[in-house]
Formats: C-alpha cells, sequence, structure tokens
C-alpha cells in the first residue's frame, strides 16, 4: 500500500513543483517506485521530467473529470522506479467543472485507490492555490508536505493552509499528518535567513526537516531540459540535498 505525499504551500514561489519533483526523483533512485501525480494545471512537473504537455493524449483533468482510469493515463518516465500522471492546462477548467459534482472533495483519492497497491510513494504536486482540487489531494494524502522558502513573509498565508488542513481532517480525513516543513532558497549566510528558520520552527515544532535546500543555479536550469537535478548534474549543490532529504524522507517513514 502506497503512502500518498501532497506537496502544497498556496504561496506560489516557494519551490514546490521542485520539491515534488526532485524529491520524487531522488526517492525512485533510491529503489522505490514511485508515481509522481501533476495536479497542478501549470503543468510543470510534467515537463521537468521531459514529458511534452502539448502531446499528451490524456492528463490528470481526465482522472478527476472523466473517471478515466490512473492506469490509462499514467506513463513511465525514462527514469527507474519513476511514473507521472501528467497535467496540461486542460485542468484550469477542473475546478469550476467540480463544483456540481457529487462527492468532489474525493474524486483523486477515488482515482487513485485502485493503484495503491503498485506503488511504494505517490506524491501530489498542488496548484499554488487552496481550491476544489487541493481539497482533493488533501482528501487523498497520507500526509502534506509544506516547502517554505526562506525570505520575507515566509509564513504567510499558512494559517490559512493549516486552517484548511484542520478543516479537512475533521470533514473528510481525519488521519491526514504534516511529513514535514522543507526549507527552500536557503542560504546560511544571511541573518535574516536564519531568523527565519526560528520562526518556522516555532510554528512547527519538530516537523522542519534537518536538511534544507539551497539556491542554486543547476536546480533552476533543470526544468528546461526536462531532467530532474540529479540527472542533469547529479554533482551540483541542489542535486546532493535533494538526495539528502530523500534518505531523511525515507528515514522517517521507515516504520510506518
Amino acid at each position: 500500500m502506497s503512502k500518498i505525499v501532497a506537496v502544497v504551500n498556496q504561496k506560489g514561489g516557494v519551490g514546490k513543483t521542485t520539491s515534488a519533483v526532485n524529491l520524487a526523483a531522488a526517492v525512485a533512485a533510491k529503489g522505490k517506485k514511485v508515481l509522481l501525480a501533476d495536479i497542478d494545471p501549470q503543468g510543470n512537473a510534467t515537463s521537468g521530467f521531459g514529458v511534452n504537455k502539448k502531446e499528451i493524449p490524456l492528463s490528470t483533468y481526465d482522472l478527476l473529470i472523466n473517471k478515466t482510469k490512473a492506469e490509462d493515463i499514467m506513463i513511465k518516465t525514462q527514469y527507474d522506479n519513476m511514473w507521472i500522471l501528467p497535467a496540461n492546462m486542460n485542468l484550469a477548467g477542473a475546478e469550476v467543472e467540480l463544483v456540481d459534482m457529487p462527492k468532489r472533495e474525493s474524486r483523486l483519492k477515488m482515482a487513485l485507490a485502485p493503484i495503491d497497491e503498485q506503488f511504494d510513494f505517490i506524491f501530489l504536486d498542488c496548484p499554488p492555490s487552496l481550491g476544489i482540487i487541493t481539497l482533493n489531494a488533501l482528501t487523498a494524502a497520507d500526509s502534506i508536505l509544506v516547502p517554505i522558502q526562506c525570505e520575507y513573509y515566509a509564513l504567510e498565508g499558512l494559517s490559512q493552509l493549516m486552517s484548511t488542513v484542520r478543516a479537512v481532517k475533521r470533514k473528510f480525513n481525519e488521519h491526514l499528518e504534516i511529513e514535514g516543513v522543507l526549507l527552500t532558497m536557503y542560504d546560511g549566510r544571511l541573518n535574516l535567513t536564519g531568523q527565519v528558520v526560528e520562526e518556522v520552527k516555532r510554528y512547527f515544532p519538530k516537523k522542519v526537516f534537518t536538511t534544507a535546500i539551497p539556491r542554486n543555479v543547476r536546480l533552476s536550469e533543470a526544468p528546461s531540459f526536462g531532467e530532474p537535478v540529479r540527472y542533469y548534474d547529479k554533482s551540483s549543490k541542489g542535486a546532493l540535498m535533494y538526495d539528502q532529504l530523500a534518505l531523511e524522507f525515507l528515514r522517517n517513514n521507515r516504520k510506518k
């Protein structure tokens, strides 16, 4: 039975998709069978694995709206143990279409259930919003991973996210937990970084990953080549830190 982890933060530009792509790839490289479900209409996680969004016949839109089987949509990437449920701009219309549908918050959960046994981990790359698609992710997930950038206003909007998480726990998914908080765009030379780290640790006691992701040129370049950073430049600082994060993530999940 797979563990489903939603990578979520409604604030844009925090390294959410970068983290979803590179953590998924690093965990798969450790020998675990991994599926990344791209449920962000921008489809950046899809192109981050070298899949052409314009050429895919089916996407996560069909998964949510047309009840197309996940097995008919998912694509085996060129990397060992790594599959993706791709997204394209069709998904942008799903928010509106889901409003009037029965069990609208549970459609992703129902869609993933038939393939649950096929993977060790399923990562969900969520949209930068708290709409119905993100609600579907929180209802389907076992845990959430929250990337937070080490900059001013890092915690802005997070009270709203945690309020949504508490509401989902009450109404739809009592088992939802915080997997961890991931510090991104980390620069230990800056006083501001230290201040943000302390603030985040106060807000999320004992939930902050020891591994922090630095600003890194290779990390920024890799998506334009359609490769996770470990395959674009394995020796880069970004690749090494996501590899370290994968080890920490797997250690945390060893007994679960």
